[in-house]
């Protein structure tokens, strides 16, 4: 009884966890890019650029992203950092004793990622294209940065040289009687060294990548579906018909 009374309390504070996490701002829905190659590639090389030097990917495999037209010897020159070999799977190169005293924690696996954080307002792809444009400056956090889909967020913003410094604007609004600030835009204080239109493709193939990451497969599994399906359609005429021969004379 107590084992079962722990686990829906850890339940519960992961749900609230989840629900704290999706701040006050609406998720702007993610660009399709499973079926883009060179947009997957260039994800590919933004994620282990940017996020493996942190977080893990441990149940995917470097020579997994032959699946998305690199090949063996383009994995070795530009994917794979020390000694890792092509068939290793994706491990941070952070020390975890290290990172549990940088940041109160290890940081997540993001194998998964794109799938786990699916929510009310969206899909786990629309979450993280959102939470990767809406880092802005806070000098009161200790990484000096802040989210809006995220508020106190622990992790800094990695991707800050390529979109520059901005700052969230609000405007003030009469709601219900009270006062209440409602985001409106972005000032930029600093440029970055990609324009805001260049920032959110490269971050529209950040996020393809991980979700492609999260099922390798899909686009094999929908294919094959439709197959399936127009199978089903035909079987299904010569059933009606053959049943129709059977019983016409009854």
């Amino acid at each position: 009884m107590k084992k079962i009374i722990l686990s829906l309390i850890a339940a519960l504070g992961i749900a609230t966890g989840a629900q704290a996490a999706g701040g006050d701002v609406a998720w702007d829905k993610a660009p399709h890019k499973l079926n883009d190659l060179p947009s997957l590639q260039n994800g590919a090389k933004l994620f282990v650029n940017y996020c493996l030097s942190c977080h893990s990917a441990a149940y995917m495999r470097f020579n997994r992203l032959r699946d998305i037209g690199l090949t063996e010897q383009q994995i070795k020159d530009n994917m794979l950092f020390s000694t890792n070999k092509v068939g290793d799977t994706m491990k941070a190169a952070i020390d975890p004793n290290q990172a549990k005293e940088w940041f109160g924690a290890n940081p997540p696996d993001l194998t998964l990622i794109a799938r786990s954080r699916s929510g009310h307002a969206g899909t786990g792809a629309d979450y993280l294209y959102t939470y990767l444009r809406t880092y802005y400056r806070d000098p009161t956090k200790a990484t000096g940065w802040n989210n809006l889909v995220f508020p106190s967020v622990g992790m800094p913003h990695v991707l800050w040289e390529l979109q520059g410094e901005r700052e969230p604007q609000y405007e003030t609004r009469q709601e219900n009687g009270h006062e209440a600030k409602v985001f409106k835009g972005w000032k930029q204080l600093s440029p970055g060294t990609m324009t805001p239109l260049q920032y959110d493709a490269a971050v529209a193939d950040l996020v393809g990548y991980l979700q492609w990451m999260a099922e390798p497969a899909q686009n094999s599994r929908v294919r094959v579906g439709v197959w399936v399906l127009l199978f089903l359609g035909v079987f299904t005429i010569f059933a009606w018909r053959l049943n129709a021969a059977y019983w016409k004379n009854i």
